[in-house]
């Protein structure tokens, strides 16, 4: 059978030929338009026949003229990834329609593919669909860190807290701080006077269990920013404090990663009871305490609000007060399980809290009186993730809807299950490794743990990222002029050192790097070097102020989640680009793609390719303004 294997998103070209008795004429006409011809023929030739219209009955629109690459013929494309769930074009079943495979990809290919793609824009537009890239391009795309084929991958698992259900921050951490300070007042802990604030902390901040400190670290673990107690400490104390120590999460000992949106209530609370036992209100009757021992406490006190059961009988009782609900997320699941994805839930959760919350953000947004059950073939609760993907627990089956168990040893498609493992999971599915994308918001428990030891693909969940995208775009006149003025010294600073090394050359009785600078009189290099100094401390209390303020859009304290200083990562940002895949707000951003999607990694840049380009520059003739400013002092 003659077909052609497509990589694209959207088909190529083809060419079509009419004949008359005179003449032949070869007409080019996109293969869109000749794919919407041949459904209005079908539609046409089936509604005239009742027989047609039976057979048609027990097949997919499309089946005579596509088929989709199996696992036992898939092929690795030229980016390394799996051509599995692939479209590919059947020539030959388009004979009927006067199409000419072999002429298929008469042409230039850049002709072709240009012009499907603006017939394909033209298109998207008609139906008032985004395109990939417009989706990328906002505050709920979905951004890729390594290249995933969608197509590929036979099963989706999802975390449910934060992830397919969404939480007001407010309403639920406040809960569970609430909670946490009333336990740490019967553990005799002085707490009157202390409120919520969740923006006190943020995401992928560290807390350093021996200092009582509360830090930011970039990329290489650098401390940029900390703050001890609540009170946010100078760049020379940070200097002095961390200036020879790195954070390192392999010691956990010492420091506790801020993985998810629940961390943020014992964090608050944590940092507020520092100032406590700073003042001295922390009686002797507990004891004597150090900030590790106070960090124990406090995480004692929040582990039994949870484990108590008050706060999620709370929630259950009014999930209306807690659940922010997202009518898109049920309608995207089900474009994924109808594509032929595998739909897994993989949840710490109990069975009966896991039941309400999902009957909430689900059921009234589905079709035709489907459950939220419908979507899954497999419900995991009680998982005890990372230990799901790490080592293999007892499995049991939940048998009744008040959560009643009984031991198995084997899952199977559209059970209820509680504890198992991962490797259970693909055993029963016989789907492994990079078959399987795993959807979370805890950088560890769901994301890092399912690829270090099982090599799943992962998506991040993180919602703080639209805040972010917007905070960005509305900083970028602010950042613009930073970066002009940040330029602007670095181009002064450079004369500045080239006379401040010609004055010592002189001072040493050596010439100075050209002649120009040689022949400079004492008076004349004194006089530059005092005004070139003076913008340059002007310069500093500009920018000073400016880097201080940089992303207090998103948070005044700690500034952008995914920034660390003006020009670095933050080591958040290091961890999603380490361990997630692809990395959204929320996981109805996927109903913005479809299940088909291939996402591409973006190009990433490297210290010299700004230099590269500046001698690109160069050599095509134009002159940057570091040169045209420096030749005025012929150096």
């Amino acid at each position: 059978m003659a077909s052609i294997h497509c990589f694209f998103r959207y088909p190529v070209q083809l060419n079509t030929s009419t004949s008359t008795s005179t003449s032949t004429s070869t007409s080019r006409v996109p293969f869109s338009s000749f794919s919407f011809n041949c459904l209005r023929c079908s539609r046409s030739s089936s509604s005239s026949s009742s027989v047609d219209a039976h057979a048609a009955a027990n097949k997919n629109v499309g089946d005579d003229v596509f088929s989709v690459t199996s696992s036992s013929e898939y092929d690795v494309d030229y980016l390394g990834e799996s051509t599995k769930g692939d479209f590919n074009l059947n020539f030959d079943r388009l004979q009927p329609f006067g199409i000419d495979g072999e002429a298929a990809l008469d042409g230039p290919i850049e002709e072709v593919a240009r012009m499907e793609a603006q017939e394909a824009e033209h298109l998207l537009n008609d139906f008032g669909i985004p395109s990939p890239s417009s989706a990328r391009n906002s505050p709920r795309g979905i951004f890729c860190s390594r290249t995933l084929n969608l197509r590929s991958i036979s099963a989706i698992g999802y975390d449910m807290d934060y992830t397919l259900i969404h939480y007001n921050v407010m309403a639920w951490e406040g809960r569970a701080y609430d909670y946490c300070m009333v336990n740490l007042r019967n553990m005799g802990f002085p707490v009157e006077g202390l409120a919520f604030d969740p923006d006190l902390v943020i995401r992928g901040l560290v807390i350093d269990k021996e200092k009582g400190n509360l830090v930011k670290a970039d990329r290489f673990g650098y401390v940029k920013r900390a703050m001890h107690g609540t009170t946010m400490l100078s760049n020379r104390a940070v200097s002095e404090m961390y200036g020879r120590e790195l954070v390192d999460l392999r010691k956990e000992s010492q420091w506790e990663f801020l993985n998810t949106l629940f961390s943020v209530s014992e964090a608050v609370a944590y940092m507020q009871m520092v100032n406590r036992l700073d003042e001295g209100a922390i009686g002797p009757e507990l004891g004597p305490l150090d900030y590790k021992g106070l960090y124990k406490a406090v995480g004692k006190a929040l582990f039994r609000a949870h484990v108590e059961g008050q706060l999620k009988s709370e929630i259950m009782s009014k999930p209306e007060l807690f659940v922010e609900p997202d009518p898109e997320l049920p309608l995207a699941l089900l474009d994924q399980k109808e594509a032929g994805k595998k739909l897994l839930l993989i949840t710490n959760s109990d069975y009966h809290y896991t039941d309400k919350m999902m009957q909430h953000s689900f059921n009234r947004f589905l079709p035709n009186d489907m459950g939220w059950r419908d979507l899954f073939n497999m419900v995991i609760v009680s998982a005890r993730k990372p230990e799901f993907f790490q080592m293999s627990h007892p499995l049991y089956e939940v048998v009744t809807g008040e959560g009643l168990m009984r031991p198995c040893f084997k899952a199977r498609t559209g059970g209820l299950y509680s504890g198992g493992s991962a490797q259970m999971i693909e055993n029963s599915l016989n789907i492994h490794g990079d078959e399987i994308l795993y959807v979370g918001d805890h950088i560890y428990t769901d994301v890092s743990q399912s690829k270090v030891h099982l090599r799943w693909r992962t998506a991040l969940i993180c919602r703080e990222l639209e805040e972010e995208y917007n905070a960005l775009i509305n900083s970028r006149g602010q950042r613009a002029r930073l970066v002009e003025l940040i330029n602007q010294k670095e181009v002064v600073g450079d004369l500045f050192n080239q006379l401040r090394l010609s004055l010592q050359r002189r001072n040493r009785g050596r010439p100075a790097q050209t002649l120009a600078a040689t022949n400079m009189d004492d008076q004349e290099l004194t006089e530059s070097m005092q005004k070139l100094l003076v913008v340059m401390q002007r310069l500093d209390q500009k920018i000073a102020p400016m880097l201080e303020s940089d992303g207090e859009l998103f948070n005044k304290r700690w500034g952008f989640l995914s920034r660390a200083g003006l020009w670095d990562k933050s080591h958040l940002m290091r961890q999603i680009e380490k361990y997630a895949d692809i990395y959204t707000s929320r996981v109805s951003n996927f109903l913005h793609y479809t299940p088909f999607m291939y996402f591409r990694s973006q190009e990433q840049t490297l210290a010299h390719d700004s230099y590269s380009y500046y001698c690109s520059e160069r050599n095509d003739g134009s002159v940057s303004g570091v040169t045209t400013i420096k030749s005025k002092f012929a150096l």
